[in-house]
């Protein structure tokens, strides 16, 4: 799992070493949370492609998913990317997909949390709801992207889960936690992976405008940080046949 690309850096800095960790650390299945990846707000139908042809196999996304509009003309035909599944279920696009990978089958589910968010709705009600009606016997190994601002509404829902799917990971605020853990039932857990742009910002963005914003509380143009990329990620070892995960680890590469 890649933690939040943010911009031209991050996507740059990604390709430059992506094919490296696959081969080192022998990945199947790479999920990255792109919802900031276009200009560091939103995804464009070019973009998400880009990271497809790099060896993306999903993106998932957050609160941002709509901000470019671009995507709005692939996201209903594009399966391969998730918006959060607790929008109203009429919004384009899908929040939760099976998808097949070297003959296994990979539940990946997007949720959005609520805490200083969106009133979207309940993101443990939603997910209760769909592995309730999801049957065992369709799909292998599963994992949820929980987007998410404050880290006690992820850690309940990892609790929430434990047992119930094979792997919750937090995205959203940029900053990576260090309590990775196989939890009781044997889901693996992070509160989030972090973002993958540039290391010389404030969660991406250009220090100086940042800064300038929180000493004058004046309207600003964000600017993406540019300089020292890095990547977050997690690297999830899975037990295919008792679903369950038997390694979290956290990857990072910094320039």
């Amino acid at each position: 799992m890649i933690g939040d690309i943010v911009g031209r850096p991050g996507r740059e800095f990604l390709y430059q070493h992506l094919d490296t960790i696959i081969t080192a650390h022998q990945i199947d299945f790479i999920i990255a949370n792109g919802e900031n990846c276009s200009g560091g707000l939103g995804i464009s139908s070019r973009t998400a492609n880009e990271l497809f042809s790099h060896r993306v196999d999903v993106i998932t996304s957050g609160n941002h998913i709509w901000r470019n509009k671009d995507i709005l003309k692939i996201i209903d035909t594009e399966q391969r990317i998730l918006r959060p599944y607790n929008y109203p279920d009429t919004n384009p696009g899908s929040g939760y997909r099976i998808f097949q990978k070297n003959g296994t089958r990979i539940l990946v589910v997007n949720l959005l949390g609520r805490i200083n968010l969106y009133e979207v709705d309940c993101p443990f009600r939603k997910i209760d709801r769909l592995l309730n009606t999801l049957t065992p016997d369709q799909y292998d190994l599963s994992f949820l992207d929980f987007h998410s601002e404050t880290t006690s509404e992820k850690v309940a829902m990892g609790f929430f889960l434990d047992g119930r799917i094979g792997a919750v990971v937090g995205t959203h605020t940029h900053v990576q936690t260090s309590d990775e853990k196989i939890l009781g039932q044997g889901t693996a857990y992070l509160t989030d992976v972090g973002m993958t742009g540039s290391f010389d910002s404030v969660i991406g963005v250009d220090k100086e405008v940042i800064i300038r914003h929180f000493l004058t509380r004046m309207p600003i143009q964000y600017k993406i940080g540019e300089s020292k990329p890095g990547i977050n990620s997690v690297i999830i070892q899975f037990d295919i046949k008792q679903k369950k995960a038997i390694s979290i680890q956290r990857l990072n590469i910094y320039s």
